[in-house]
């Protein structure tokens, strides 16, 4: 058998390849390049991501203390109380997330925000979250630098009147002044509703919340619009007799409600809405302020979970093992929560409704701690 050469275009190009790496052209050296360069970029984001994370969690270990945007006074979420100390859910939300985070529920700095303030604020960093009775909405969560974190409570908008105007539907307030805070996804509600309706609402507009209130219980607006829960409030603290005053059965929108934090840092993220689903997640398996520390010998999985005394679940949050046990005892599970700012043991009263867990008929729905 003869032994032919090898083909010399197929000598050439493999030697070519392997003996002469050199040797390669420009536009061969491209494909390889790019990827290097696009290797390099990915480690280097990756690398920036992981310095960044944890930026607000280390400033809140280091002053010791939670800053906390809150409303400026809307009873039942935030508002000082006869003693002079900050309380509502909104703030109990804040003392958890201490709890968790500090050992304490009592470290917390309160800041009083309206609501032209509450987002400058929490962009600026002069706050660490924002648990201030604020809509979540497209908008809100894609344009502003900022994250929503979870719903803490369902509401929607209403319109309250003067029992003695015999109002019994929205519909009626035809051509009627209404007061209502600028600035707010309320303003942007109440012409929506009446454009629709043909209602040619007149808004007489308000800056801050106190001041659309005294316009309100002066006679200046025959109505008075926001979310339900605020109306509660007002006609609850801020009317001389609550009788006088009727919430329209109309709710004309959606108002999921919870706080929000920074865009940039998805360790506080997580940690504030992780706090929250855990509030739920202890109402579902009965874990409440009285009985936290009995249960920490229970064999139920789910409890073990929630308390920390089988799974860490902590680690993953940069905490310890025993954040969610400490929340817990210091603020109630989500449940206990409501009752004692808004609901039933509340001066407020106000129905779960939606509010309720979703095994029970409400919209509350925990993402589960496993």
């Amino acid at each position: 058998m003869t032994h032919t050469a090898p083909h010399p275009t197929y000598t050439h190009a493999a030697s070519k390849v392997v003996h002469s790496p050199k040797a390669l052209t420009t536009r061969e050296k491209t494909p390889v390049m790019n990827w290097l360069i696009i290797g390099l970029a990915l480690l280097a984001s990756l690398g920036s991501t992981a310095a960044h994370a944890g930026k607000t969690l280390d400033g809140v270990k280091s002053r010791g203390q939670v800053v906390c945007g809150v409303n400026t006074g809307l009873a039942g979420f935030s508002a000082v109380d006869s003693s002079g100390k900050w309380a509502g859910l909104d703030v109990d939300i804040c003392r958890a997330v201490a709890a968790a985070v500090l050992g304490s529920a009592d470290k917390v700095k309160y800041v009083p925000l309206n609501a032209q303030q509450r987002f400058t604020a929490l962009q600026s960093g002069e706050v660490d979250v924002l648990s201030r009775n604020t809509t979540f909405s497209l908008t809100r969560d894609a344009s502003l630098g900022l994250h929503i974190t979870a719903v803490t409570y369902f509401d929607g908008q209403a319109f309250m009147v003067p029992a003695k105007s015999k109002i019994k539907s929205a519909k009626q307030l035809k051509g009627q002044t209404v007061c209502v805070q600028s600035g707010t996804t309320t303003e942007k509600n109440m012409t929506d509703y009446s454009r629709a309706n043909d209602l040619k609402l007149k808004p007489v507009v308000f800056e801050k919340l106190e001041a659309a209130t005294g316009a309100y219980l002066a006679g200046r607006c025959l109505a008075y619009t926001t979310d339900a829960s605020g109306l509660a409030s007002i006609r609850n603290n801020e009317t001389k007799n609550p009788a006088e005053h009727v919430i329209l059965p109309e709710l004309i929108s959606k108002e999921p409600l919870g706080p929000m934090v920074r865009r940039g840092d998805d360790e506080w993220l997580a940690i504030v809405k992780w706090v929250i689903y855990g509030l739920l997640e202890a109402e579902e398996a009965g874990i409440t302020q009285t009985n936290v520390e009995q249960l920490k010998t229970s064999t139920n999985p789910a409890v073990q979970r929630i308390l920390g005394t089988s799974e860490d679940s902590g680690k993953l949050l940069g905490l310890d093992r025993a954040w969610m046990a400490r929340a817990v005892l210091a603020v109630g599970n989500y449940g206990e929560l409501f009752e004692r700012n808004v609901g039933a043991q509340s001066p407020l009263k106000l129905p779960r409704g939606a509010n309720r867990l979703w095994s029970q008929g409400g919209l509350m729905y925990a993402m589960p701690i496993r």
